[in-house]
């Protein structure tokens, strides 16, 4: 029987290389790959933008609608996180600090030197996590529906928030009714779907299950004795879905208070969670503004 979920795959795969990417992997070391979608040419003239996923799918189907919008004047990259697509590691590790630090090592063998990172829920930790190691490495950021960190405070409110026991039963469902909750929480419009496509898409986004609970068992722990990096040096937009369930829009002005004045928050209204699904063509209009103004002359600074 044809799963419908994985069905849509070789159309979103096609779209990225009609927008000028391939697939690429990089091993790290035996055992450990991580996968990624890449500019089919070495176009040095091109500022590099890594697009980080969440936790819900793999890279191009998080990103597909952002691809096409900045592969005519960036350099695009859409990494697989461990777990994810078919990046793995024989390795015990799972905190976000080992996703970044893996992903900093591949983006530096695939040759980018400075970067943009985009990162959406998880993908936005990673992305924070990478920032604060590798300086250097990340230029600016953009960070929607995510927090530094997963703290206790921060995950235990919004868990009795929404109803939820834990992040596993949130963000991992295995049943019709799970999914529904998920795609409830994570979206401002009440979308319908029958109930076939849930379950296709239980099968289909929710692989490698017993390791993707061990990631966050990672977050968790990685973050009980969490500190906030003093003075992150990227210029760093905040770009969120006003009506955000999962987290909700004062947590982003908080964070910009702390993240001091090289951060800004922009909302988008009518929109949660999956804001760059939902409103894709706003999102990415702030998104190509955010990078316009950062890769203009002395924005750097």
């Amino acid at each position: 029987m044809v799963n419908w979920v994985e069905a849509q795959k070789p159309i979103v795969h096609g779209l990225a290389k009609l927008a000028g990417l391939r697939q690429r992997t990089v091993e790290l070391e035996p055992g450990t790959v991580m996968s990624f979608w890449v500019p089919k040419k070495n176009d040095k003239q091109k500022p590099p933008v890594v697009l980080v996923h969440g936790f819900a799918g793999e890279g191009i189907v998080t990103w597909q609608f952002q691809v096409g919008a900045l592969t005519k004047r960036y350099a695009v990259y859409v990494p697989d996180l461990f777990f994810f697509g078919s990046s793995k590691t024989g390795r015990s590790e799972r905190s976000p600090d080992f996703q970044a630090d893996c992903l900093g090592r591949a983006l530096a063998l695939l040759g980018v030197q400075r970067c943009t990172l985009v990162g959406f829920s998880y993908g936005g930790m990673v992305a924070f996590k990478l920032a604060e190691a590798r300086p250097e490495m990340v230029r600016s950021m953009v960070v929607s529906g995510s927090v530094v960190a997963m703290t206790s405070s921060i995950g235990e409110e919004a868990l009795a928030r929404l109803g939820f026991k834990s992040s596993a039963e949130l963000l991992l469902p295995n049943t019709l009714k799970g999914n529904k909750a998920l795609l409830s929480v994570a979206t401002y419009r009440k979308y319908w779907f029958p109930d076939r496509l849930h379950k296709d898409f239980i099968k289909v986004m929710f692989s490698n299950r017993k390791e993707r609970e061990e990631l966050l068992e990672g977050l968790e722990d990685s973050n009980r004795e969490f500190t906030l990096p003093a003075n992150l040096p990227q210029h760093i937009l905040l770009l969120w879905g006003e009506n955000d369930r999962i987290f909700k829009i004062e947590l982003a002005q908080d964070m910009k208070e702390k993240l001091g004045e090289k951060a800004a928050v922009h909302s988008i209204s009518k929109a949660g969670h999956l804001v760059h699904l939902e409103r894709p063509c706003v999102y990415n209009r702030c998104l190509k503004g955010f990078l316009a103004k950062v890769h203009s002359s002395g924005s750097e600074s």
